[in-house]
């Protein structure tokens, strides 16, 4: 019988002292109950608070960071770190059960990644960040055209090789969970959502009000890279739009000084409208341009194959049998 192949459960923490120990009891119960090896790496982002000795009186391991560099970059060290091809990550504040893992890593058998969805637990989410979320979770799926219950959860598995394909893109922030969604979708990769429990945090959250603006222009500029014409087409309307207004207000006017006859002796159209009309078809041209140049250049290397394709492989590989 062959090994159960082991996963890697990632810790990212940044003064965490007052909650880690509880979720890293929590994850060792879970691995003691599993038949698969389990590797539980904390990565402390040089916390000044004793996170790191709460870890190692743990027994788990432990990478620390000289200096304060983000969640993100966080999550990428533990990746490029990490023994185990499937990887779990975990945020260390107590919000999410790590009672879920294992059902996420069986859900990732066809899938490239799998996201524990908190959709069904608004309540731990504080009200004041409700609007922000729900609206970036919209402008989300506009550009990725695909349904998202939700956008940056941190508990969710996915194979080390997709995310080292993605890491030169991924935010060294809090945003490393929505660039790896958002490029995830829009590469066509297959992205299932399981409902888990979600609880209020322990400790104090280091996300603040400004950070949403940080998320807004994330989700733009991944838009312009992996679907522009998302960006351009609404922009090249919206002047398309007042151009014709503006246009429409020209001949009125030209009309109402001058008659139906002056249309055709002096200048009807304003400067302004030839600008708006000229921008309309130079953002439609530069958007349809840009989306064929995304198109044809996937972010997805090589070396990582997408689940559709290891399905497709496994099915052939039975025929030939």
């Amino acid at each position: 019988m062959s090994q159960p192949v082991g996963v890697s459960v990632i810790v990212p923490a940044y003064r965490e002292r007052e909650g880690l120990g509880a979720v890293l009891a929590e994850l060792q119960d879970m691995a003691a109950g599993w038949d698969r090896p389990v590797e539980i790496l904390v990565v402390d982002d040089a916390s000044d608070d004793g996170t790191s000795d709460v870890a190692e009186d743990t027994g788990v391991r432990v990478v620390r960071h000289e200096r304060n560099l983000g969640y993100g970059a966080s999550l990428k060290t533990g990746v490029q770190a990490a023994t185990w091809e499937t990887i779990a990550i975990i945020d260390a504040d107590g919000t999410y059960p790590a009672a879920s893992i294992p059902e996420l890593v069986d859900a990732l058998d066809g899938a490239d990644m799998v996201v524990g969805d908190r959709s069904g637990h608004p309540s731990a989410v504080p009200l004041i960040r409700r609007p922000a979320k729900a609206f970036l979770r919209g402008l989300a799926r506009f550009v990725t055209g695909a349904r998202i219950p939700d956008l940056n959860s941190g508990l969710r598995v996915f194979r080390r090789s997709l995310v080292i394909q993605y890491l030169p893109i991924l935010s060294e922030r809090f945003s490393f969970t929505t660039t790896l969604t958002i490029a995830s979708l829009c590469d066509g990769l297959e992205v299932v959502y399981r409902p888990i429990e979600y609880r209020r945090r322990v400790g104090r959250s280091k996300v603040v009000a400004w950070d949403f603006f940080g998320f807004l222009s994330l989700v733009t500029r991944l838009s312009i890279l992996f679907r522009p014409l998302r960006v351009f087409a609404p922009m090249a309307l919206a002047s398309f739009f007042l151009g014709g207004i503006k246009l429409a207000w020209d001949i009125s006017v030209t009309a109402r000084d001058g008659g139906a006859e002056k249309l055709l002796t002096t200048e009807t159209v304003s400067t302004t409208t030839v600008i708006l009309l000229v921008v309309a078809v130079q953002m439609l041209l530069m958007g349809m341009m840009t989306e064929s140049m995304a198109r044809r250049g996937g972010r997805v290397g090589i070396d990582y194959i997408p689940a559709r394709l290891q399905t497709e492989q496994k099915q052939s590989d039975s025929g030939e049998a």
